[in-house]
């Protein structure tokens, strides 16, 4: 019993059921460049729930706060570094959980498989509410812009359980209580469902379901506009603290009457280190992606770590332009730093606040795409260990991608959609 638990598979044949040949291999295109990699990797780093992070990093450690994203980032690189040992070795997908099961033994693998499913799955379940948030305020800000009504109904933008147990609480926002006294009523039911998370997952995962080459194709273009857009919060606002002579916030004056870059010390920095390393949370995802890749021994490694640096350098930049815009003590409580720099009482640039609502849906969508790409392959790969059914393995034969698995993460991430909260989903994350 406990060696059939802790029984190893040895790297060869590992490698035998993972390449891409018309003789009895996965069928999964190889098609993944550096370049393609690198913008994944990119793509699931930089999300808006990383920007939001931001803001409590700044309020601990003040502009100081630039040091921990670097040692932060070297940390990181030599988790990468591993990632990317494993993956020269066994390019295959499966990441974590196969590099596991060469290494530790079958029962390890299992728990670090179904591990890395519900980080993906529980992620990606409060990503799309979140994704829903932003997308339903950039709706009405873009509706106020131009005068046309691009409201979505409350009880159309909000789940369920929320509005429910907000009302039942006696503790719920505008929206909840608008969504509760005005939902559509069927059989004693009220209709309150989020549709815009729902529709998201559902394009989501029909976009990974069509192919490698569409998502590829996707995220690049998310990338780029998500950068794009990023670098003109930080030509912006860069502009705008030296133009108004706000360099001095650069070293602000400590409790002691002291300017310093570090205002509550190096402690201070430290406190931020929570926040600093979720802010790279999912740059690890890359790595399911192996058998996709031209050159996976070559082009991982590369991908993971140019992810990284680009990341760590788009943080530093926005740090800076975040505590040279505003004294970092009042960041207390903001959870949208990048559009509380620009309101009225700080910079005062209103269009800057439609750019940013802007990076946050995109920034989402993209995380979305490749936490919903990571699961389905790592299902495949556990099911051609027999820790799941077959059935799991299937390869579409026209989009080479696993197509059933694909849809059964559709629907773990949906479901959850219809029947649960933020706050229920959160709890488990």
């Amino acid at each position: 019993m406990s060696n059939s638990l802790f029984r190893r598979k040895n790297i060869s044949s590992i490698l035998a059921e993972g390449p891409d040949d018309a003789h009895g291999g996965t069928g999964l295109k190889r098609v993944l460049s550096v370049r393609d990699l690198t913008f994944f990797g990119i793509a699931a780093i930089l999300g808006a729930g990383s920007f939001s992070s931001l803001g409590y990093a700044v309020f601990n450690g003040g502009p100081g706060v630039v040091v921990l994203f670097v040692i932060t980032a070297i940390a990181c690189g030599f988790t990468a570094l591993c990632y990317s040992e494993f993956a020269s070795r066994i390019p295959v997908a499966g990441s974590a959980y196969t590099y596991a099961y060469a290494s530790f033994g079958e029962l390890f693998a299992w728990i670090i498989g179904w591990a890395l499913i519900m980080e993906y799955s529980i992620g990606n379940i409060y990503v799309a509410y979140s994704w829903s948030d932003y997308f339903t305020s950039f709706l009405d800000k873009l509706g106020q812009s131009t005068g046309i009504n691009l409201h979505i109904p409350e009880y159309f933008s909000t789940s369920y359980m929320e509005a429910k147990n907000a009302v039942a609480g006696g503790t719920p926002t505008e929206a909840e209580a608008t969504a509760w006294a005005n939902a559509p009523v069927l059989g004693g039911l009220k209709i309150i469902l989020d549709i815009p998370a729902l529709v998201i997952n559902i394009l989501i995962t029909y976009l990974v379901y069509r192919g490698i080459k569409e998502s590829r194709n996707f995220s690049n273009v998310m990338v780029l506009l998500k950068l794009g857009v990023v670098l003109l919060i930080i030509a912006v606002g860069g502009y705008l603290v030296f133009s108004n002579g706000l360099s001095f916030n650069w070293t602000p004056v400590n409790d002691a009457g002291e300017k310093s870059f570090m205002p509550n010390g190096f402690g201070g920095v430290m406190l931020a280190v929570s926040s600093v390393f979720f802010a790279y949370i999912g740059f690890d995802a890359v790595s399911v992606l192996a058998e996709e890749s031209k050159n996976p021994q070559r082009d991982l490694p590369r991908g993971m770590l140019l992810s990284l640096v680009i990341c760590t350098i788009v943080y530093i930049l926005l740090t800076l332009v975040l505590t040279g815009a505003v004294n970092y003590r009042k960041f207390d409580g903001v959870g949208d730093p990048l559009a509380f720099i620009f309101e009225p009482q700080n910079l005062n640039v209103g269009w800057m606040q439609f750019v940013v609502a802007i990076v946050a849906v995109v920034a989402m969508t993209s995380v979305l795409l490749v936490f919903q790409m990571g699961q389905p392959r790592m299902w495949m790969s556990m099911s051609r260990d027999g820790l799941m059914p077959p059935v799991f393995q299937k390869i579409h034969p026209k989009f080479k991608t696993p197509s059933f698995a694909t849809i059964v993460t559709g629907c773990v991430v949906g479901l959850p959609i219809i029947f649960t909260d933020k706050t229920f989903v959160l709890d488990f994350t």
